[in-house]
Formats: structure tokens, C-alpha cells, sequence
């Protein structure tokens, strides 16, 4: 990962926030005051699958009618777009007719998006996160950051007297290296301080095999390499604060963005098949239904994106 591709995903020029238009009340304040950060102009997208432009006439028959479909959206999102033009952030309210995943991965491309912003949804008496098909399938095909925003997550107002957090999650492979510079820089970004945070196996499973825990852990030794070299290598504005924790890898995340008051939480590079199917990786699945603030992931580098259905339905503006 290049310096100039770190620099362009920590301060993003463009935002494309996707949107099926039930979660804008969530999106938006967050797209709002993360175009204000750095000054980045931002895409609404709201992408319109073949049924969602069926309409029922007198008779209550069904009908095609895109055009009526592409009007109301277009009518729900033109107060978010006034919203954000009223605050001198440039942004473009976009509607495509077609199969979502690909209108948004291929918006992305168009408008050369630096950062993508979606959310997810949660229903059901125990608030089970559905991610849905399209996230799914978005989150491991994109080959940029993706921050969602999950039914938990609420945007605070600012307290000067506490400094913002960003919350990076790493596993310590060989590829967290590129993703904690991200994190460092867009702490910097954020004048923020950077934590990189570990989670070990319980003390108890370590003490069973005689390894040392805690501090006089290896972890917490690869821990301190890291924030030392993504420290000196990216001018944080503050140390980087290395942390372990024992348990559960989604609970110790959850928890630690919890009393840290995190601004952002990074869970880094991860391989293709933790995204093959976002509803069997238990880790990623957790934070991102329960987390507070939102959750930036990000694939491998070196990896293919997962292939697409392929695509048959003309696009509409």
C-alpha cells in the first residue's frame, strides 16, 4: 500500500454513500461529518433492483414503472443532498436501476471514490444483524475502505475535553502492517489517538499451555514493534497505544471501543474467504452488528475481489 493510497483513503476527496433510502436518518450525519473532516465531496447512491420499480394499477395489476420508482427516490433523497449543500459540502444525489452490488461497485469507479459508507440493519426480537446479499457482496468485492454503520451506532457530539480514538483490531499476520498505517494516518487525520488492540485466548487456555499472558505476552511485544513502526513511519499526532485483552476476539473489541469512547473502529486487512461469507465470521459479524461507531474493514491488497452476478439491467440517472 502506497503513501499516496494511504494518504488519499485517510483524507478521502470522494465519499460514495450507498443507501437504500430507509437508512439515510443513520448515513447521513455521519457522510456529513466525515466530508466536513476532509473536505471531500460526497455521491448519494440509491440503486433500484428490477422489483422495486413494480407498481400496481386500478385493477391491482402490476406494472413496470421505473419511472415513478427512480422519482420517489430521487424526492427522498434531494433533502439529505440540500442538507449537505447548505454546510458547503459538495454532493450529488445518483439514481441507477439494475443489480446493486454492481451499479455500486461500478459507481465507485466511476466517480473514483476514495471511501465507501453503508449501513446495516438489524431486525427481529434480538436485533440479529442481516447484513443482506448486497453488503455481502460489496464488502468482499470493493477494493477500497468500507465503513459501515450498524443499527448500534450514534454519532456524538464532539467533547473537546476527550481526545478521539481510533480503535484498530488486528490479528498481528503479516498484513496488518498496511492496514495499521491506515489507521495511524487517518488518526492523524482526526488528531486522534491510535490504539492497536490484540485479543488473546483466556488467560486460563494460556496458562493451561504455559504461555505467558498479558503484557509479558508476544503479542503484546509484536504489539509495541508495530505501534513503534507505524508511529515513526506515518507522524501520528499522539503515541500509539498498544493494548491486549484476553476472550472473546468480538466482545473484547466491543467492549474496548466502548470505554475508549471510539471515534472509529479499524479491523484491518483480512483474507478473502473472512468475507466469502460475512455471516460465518463470527468476529467481523459481531462488531459490525453491535459496534457504536462505525466500522471501517478492509481487504488484502494482493487479493482478486470475489466475482459478481452478471450484470443484464441498463442503468437509469
Amino acid at each position: 500500500m502506497s503513501d499516496l493510497g494511504l494518504n488519499r483513503w485517510a483524507q478521502p476527496r470522494v465519499i460514495l454513500v450507498a443507501t437504500d433510502l430507509t437508512d439515510l436518518d443513520r448515513l447521513i450525519p455521519f457522510a456529513l461529518q466525515q466530508a466536513q473532516q476532509s473536505n471531500a465531496r460526497l455521491i448519494l447512491l440509491h440503486v433500484l433492483s428490477a422489483g422495486a420499480s413494480l407498481a400496481a394499477d386500478s385493477t391491482g395489476m402490476p406494472y413496470y414503472d421505473p419511472v415513478g420508482a427512480i422519482d420517489f427516490a430521487i424526492k427522498a433523497l434531494e433533502p439529505w443532498r440540500s442538507k449537505a449543500r447548505a454546510q458547503e459540502i459538495v454532493c450529488d444525489a445518483v439514481v441507477r436501476e439494475g443489480h446493486p452490488a454492481h451499479q455500486i461497485l461500478a459507481s465507485a469507479r466511476q466517480f473514483k471514490a476514495d471511501r465507501l459508507l453503508l449501513g446495516t440493519r438489524s431486525r427481529g426480537k434480538v436485533s440479529k444483524l442481516l447484513l443482506g446479499s448486497v453488503a455481502e457482496q460489496v464488502l468482499r468485492s470493493v477494493n477500497l475502505p468500507a465503513i459501515t454503520v450498524g443499527p448500534e451506532a450514534h454519532l456524538e457530539v464532539d467533547n473537546d475535553a476527550r481526545q478521539r480514538v481510533v480503535l484498530h483490531a488486528t490479528t498481528l499476520r503479516e498484513t496488518s502492517s498496511p492496514s495499521a498505517a491506515l489507521a495511524c494516518q487517518i488518526a492523524a487525520s482526526l488528531k486522534a489517538r491510535l490504539v492497536l488492540l490484540h485479543v488473546l485466548p483466556t488467560i486460563d487456555e494460556m496458562q493451561r499451555e504455559h504461555l505467558p499472558i498479558g503484557l509479558d505476552s508476544t503479542a503484546m511485544r509484536e504489539l509495541r514493534f508495530l505501534a513503534a513502526e507505524v508511529g515513526a513511519s506515518q507522524s501520528c499526532c499522539a503515541p500509539v497505544e498498544p493494548r491486549v485483552a484476553h476472550g472473546h476476539p468480538a466482545i473484547e473489541i466491543l467492549a474496548a471501543s466502548v470505554e475508549l469512547g471510539a471515534h472509529l473502529i479499524v479491523l484491518g486487512s483480512a483474507h478473502r474467504s473472512v468475507f466469502h461469507n460475512l455471516t460465518h465470521d463470527r468476529t467481523v459479524y459481531r462488531v459490525l452488528a453491535h459496534a457504536r461507531c462505525p466500522v471501517m474493514t478492509l481487504r488484502d491488497a494482493d487479493e482478486e475481489s470475489s466475482p459478481l452476478p452478471e450484470e443484464h439491467d441498463k442503468i437509469s440517472l
